[in-house]
């Protein structure tokens, strides 16, 4: 459930694959790291594709749309986000090193393109009064079912604060989802709790979270973490909310 990933040679991580490697994720997942002036281009006549930039400068283009995009890094600046319907071609060229993470998920619906800015997001601070702060962290939504019901997808980001939880209390739903995760420091860890295992979290490493698990999440002290959140809605049971895992509901109580 949980991989450890290099860039190969054409500076790709493959995460997830709908016809491949975590299949049960119902997602193409891949984190491409371009060169000054690559170009990365798709178009997909069945999927729904959403690029997200997690570092560099890039310039956006799709049909119209030209937009230049830049951030220094995800701890410190909000996302912007390309998201286009199947049969849309895009293409995404690095002014600077950059990186970016590309989902994909079948959708027989059309919709118009759409380019999230930094302004467009959803930010919430979670946890900074409850259990000593203990769980603070910054969850940020990107798209959902509430702004973007025609999606087979949803994206966003948490960056939980060193030392403390994240998706916390622990909780599960039927749909499967897939974490991507970014230490503040390269050598940063943590621990990621998937049902009843738990495995270590490095810089760069993927958790394949398959439906109905908890997976409650913590950050070692002294190393903020990164979590770039991708869920596939089921057909008929879109993900619009979570199940509390009845044992520890009580904090909610607090």
């Amino acid at each position: 459930m949980l991989d450890y990933l290099s860039f190969d040679s054409q500076g790709r991580k493959v995460v997830a694959r709908v016809d491949g490697k975590n299949s049960d994720m119902l997602m193409d997942i891949t984190v491409y790291r371009l060169k000054p002036g690559q170009v990365f281009e798709t178009k997909e006549e069945e999927k729904e594709v959403a690029i997200l930039l997690t570092q560099g400068n890039v310039e956006y283009q799709c049909g119209e749309l030209k937009e230049t995009a830049t951030r220094k890094d995800v701890f410190s600046e909000p996302p912007f986000c390309l998201h286009i319907c199947k049969g849309t071609a895009a293409k995404v060229i690095a002014g600077e090193e950059s990186e970016i993470i590309v989902q994909a998920a079948a959708n027989s619906k059309t919709f118009e393109s759409h380019f999230y800015t930094p302004g467009e997001c959803k930010i919430e601070l979670m946890g900074d009064i409850q259990w000593e702060g203990t769980a603070k962290r910054q969850v940020l939504t990107i798209f959902d079912y509430q702004n973007a019901p025609y999606s087979n997808m949803v994206m966003g980001e948490v960056i939980t604060k060193a030392g403390r939880w994240s998706s916390y209390i622990p909780h599960s739903h039927p749909q499967p989802e897939v974490y991507y995760y970014k230490f503040e420091k390269p050598q940063g860890f943590g621990a990621a709790f998937i049902g009843e295992d738990a495995f270590k979290v490095a810089d760069g490493s993927a958790a394949s979270i398959p439906g109905g698990l908890t997976h409650p999440q913590t950050a070692a002290p002294g190393y903020n973490m990164y979590y770039c959140w991708m869920i596939r809605h089921l057909e008929n049971n879109p993900w619009t909310t979570r199940d509390n895992d009845p044992a520890h509901t009580w904090l909610l109580e607090e």
